[in-house]
């Protein structure tokens, strides 16, 4: 498995490299990377479990019991909650979102997939979505999945960031340079 020296380097890229090597052996990347998505979308979702998770005064145990309750009442798989449970265990359930980044990065490496971040004035619609995947796919010559946000601070135009490539197409951005320009 070849992954990006970046990644392992971090605590949270050594934990979802672990995680994945799991996965991989039992065969179940797919069911994993469903439960990551869950959680991230819980801890996008909810206070509470962001709380649970980044609060340095709930102590291991409780954490631990917290997170196992919350890991069944998703329906996560074994090893999903037995990871969560390390992670309790370890202290380290605060680097939870920088883990699932991880593995998202990981297992889309494995798949040839390629992640661009796209984040624009205003929600784009599914057409513009299509389109700009065909064209950033036919950029890449690999698969691109696309994660998209909304900035209204951009003004208008797209930020994409594919790996530590960023194209910068930004309303805000021009400006900024015409502001430059103008004072040089």
């Amino acid at each position: 498995m070849d992954i990006s020296a970046g990644i392992q380097a971090s605590l949270a890229g050594r934990y979802a490299s672990a995680l994945f090597e799991l996965a991989s052996e039992a065969g179940t990347v797919t069911a994993v990377e469903s439960d990551l998505d869950t959680l991230a979308a819980g801890l996008d979702e909810s206070a509470d479990l962001r709380e649970l998770t980044t609060n340095p005064q709930i102590g291991r145990s409780a954490q631990g019991q917290a997170i196992e309750a919350v890991a069944g009442a998703l329906g996560l798989s074994d090893l999903s909650k037995k990871f969560l449970g390390t992670l309790a265990a370890n202290g380290r359930l605060s680097k939870l979102g920088d883990m699932i980044r991880a593995f998202r990065t990981i297992a889309a490496a494995q798949r040839g997939e390629v992640t661009a971040e796209v984040t624009s004035a205003h929600a784009l619609t599914d057409a513009q979505i299509d389109q700009l995947k065909t064209k950033l796919t036919a950029r890449e010559g690999r698969t691109v999945k696309l994660s998209t946000k909304v900035d209204p601070d951009l003004l208008g135009g797209l930020v994409v960031t594919i790996g530590s490539k960023r194209i910068d197409g930004s309303i805000r951005t021009r400006l900024n340079s015409l502001a430059q320009a103008m004072k040089g």
